[in-house]
């Protein structure tokens, strides 16, 4: 099993704990997520500590408060490392007022264009901005491979599969409230399908009195292979397959 997307610089136990935890559970690969300079770094530190791990590095958009040349060259420094599959996540949040609108779609811009540049997938993060984000990856990411991380949009799945961007299901999938997004599990296709963590948030229901961590995601993957009618080792299969096609892992 892999976990595409989680934030191991913010889960509570040390890396070692945490990657030991995922492997008795039969996680074998685990991309963690730079948001700013700091867990960028961070992200990068357990890449190079942990052969299991990988980093994606970007600025989260609401962390771009003021963004300007000097972060973004930051970004492109630590996107460079070799130990470093992806860019993101990155992309426009209408959620919460924590940075400007204008300074995240500069940000979102300037990471299309980096992923563009250097032939990496690019993860996005979206909330209640699913128009403009699917807009601006409609007219800037022609030929990138596009992550839509915590997959939150169902009434938009046709329109993304459409386009050929990656769906991939955290543990609010498996909320009894989320219905909607159960349902379009069971419709990606198997070769645009991928499961995540998103630790330490989103704990899947049958954990959710605890904090998340990779090791979870295998309920996650269990929830989402009974309801697409596939055995859990059928899923295993895909993901894994997409994971390691998708960041040449």
């Amino acid at each position: 099993m892999i976990d595409s997307h989680t934030h191991l610089d913010s889960c509570a136990p040390p890396d070692a704990d945490l990657v030991r935890d995922a492997e008795a559970a039969g996680v074998t690969r685990i991309l963690t997520i730079g948001m700013d300079g700091e867990s960028g770094r961070a992200a990068l530190r357990a890449a190079e500590d942990f052969p299991q791990v990988h980093a994606a590095i970007g600025r989260h958009p609401n962390h771009t408060t003021g963004f300007d040349d000097a972060d973004m060259a930051e970004v492109e420094a630590l996107a460079a490392h070799a130990r470093c599959v992806a860019i993101g996540e990155t992309g426009l949040d209408d959620f919460r007022d924590y940075a400007p609108r204008s300074d995240q779609e500069r940000a979102f811009h300037q990471h299309i264009d980096l992923a563009g540049a250097l032939g990496k997938p690019l993860i996005i993060h979206t909330r209640a901005a699913e128009d403009d984000t699917i807009r601006t990856l409609r007219e800037r990411a022609h030929g990138l491979e596009v992550v839509l991380h915590c997959f939150s949009m169902p009434d938009r799945l046709d329109e993304c599969l459409a386009e050929g961007w990656w769906i991939s299901f955290a543990g609010n999938v498996t909320y009894p409230k989320a219905e909607d997004l159960a349902a379009a599990a069971e419709r990606v296709p198997d070769d645009r399908l991928l499961v995540e963590t998103d630790a330490p948030y989103l704990t899947p229901q049958v954990v959710r009195k605890e904090r998340n961590q990779p090791a979870y995601v295998v309920h996650t993957a269990r929830f989402v292979a009974e309801r697409r009618g596939q055995t859990y080792e059928q899923l295993e299969h895909v993901v894994e397959r997409n994971a390691a096609a998708l960041f040449g892992w």
